[in-house]
């Protein structure tokens, strides 16, 4: 931010006797905490989410504790934590996965922000308490969807998108004492919040070249529900605009939120 103004294309001048205030250098601002971003595969990438934690000014402190990469004992070091999607379960027994759920206890002790995306949604509901299954009619959501934000998801975040791109075959129910933003059909849980954690059963995160990967690659577009791979950029092109300015927004907001004790060392 500058402190210096314009008037018809000319620089204006301070009062007489009063010094001008002068913005303090880039250089001279504390630097902002690395954001932990927690991934499932060689090739995952945190896609928009990353981008719009870079947008910030946030560096990403990448780990992927399926290849041995150790999590934190603390966030103290950490502006929040994002837990993303995987074709793994919430509910596998491999070390690696409730080794995630178990650590999910430290952001929501620490009243850290912390969101979950798909997967990661689902280790958040499964360490709060709440059942992750399938469909019980073998539906999937993979493609757009229809979401409809509650009240307390407006509340959160103005400006929800009608539909949001979705790759999952399980689903959770709210867990107890959490509060839901946001609901579907086949999935009615598809966003909620517990304290400073959210979750979101979708994927603001894929970015283009995501959905080609994974459209491409992926051998579960002919489960029950699935859209084909041509309407996911059909879909793309009409809904894509909406979810991104809705995501920057959410992200924005999200990373304010910090733990009592925190704001009144702050205010101290």
């Amino acid at each position: 931010m500058s402190y210096r103004s314009r008037k018809n294309g000319e620089n204006v001048l301070p009062f007489p006797g009063r010094r001008a205030l002068a913005a303090a250098p880039e250089s001279l601002l504390p630097p902002l905490l690395p954001v932990l971003i927690v991934l499932h595969q060689e090739s995952s990438t945190p896609g928009r989410v990353g981008n719009a934690l870079r947008a910030l000014g946030h560096t990403l402190d990448i780990r992927r504790p399926r290849f041995g990469d150790p999590l934190p004992e603390t966030l103290d070091l950490h502006a929040g934590a994002v837990i993303f999607g995987g074709p793994m379960s919430a509910n596998d027994g491999d070390e690696y996965v409730r080794r995630e759920i178990d650590w999910i206890e430290i952001a929501l002790r620490e009243q850290r922000p912390f969101l979950g995306v798909c997967l990661g949604a689902q280790m958040l509901a499964k360490q709060l308490g709440a059942p992750v299954a399938p469909h019980p009619q073998g539906r999937t959501q993979i493609g757009y969807y229809p979401i409809r934000p509650t009240q307390a998801g407006h509340a959160v975040c103005p400006n929800w998108p009608d539909q949001v791109y979705h790759w999952h075959r399980e689903g959770f129910e709210l867990p107890a004492g959490a509060e839901l933003l946001a609901e579907g059909d086949d999935f009615p849980v598809q966003a909620f919040q517990s304290g400073h954690a959210f979750g979101f059963q979708f994927h603001p995160d894929v970015t283009y070249a995501m959905m080609h990967r994974w459209t491409t690659r992926c051998e579960t577009m002919d489960l029950p529900g699935a859209r084909a791979p041509h309407s996911h950029f059909a879909d793309r092109a009409v809904h894509d605009v909406a979810e991104r300015a809705w995501l920057q927004q959410f992200i924005s907001g999200w990373l304010k939120r910090m733990p009592m004790s925190i704001m009144s060392e702050a205010a101290e």
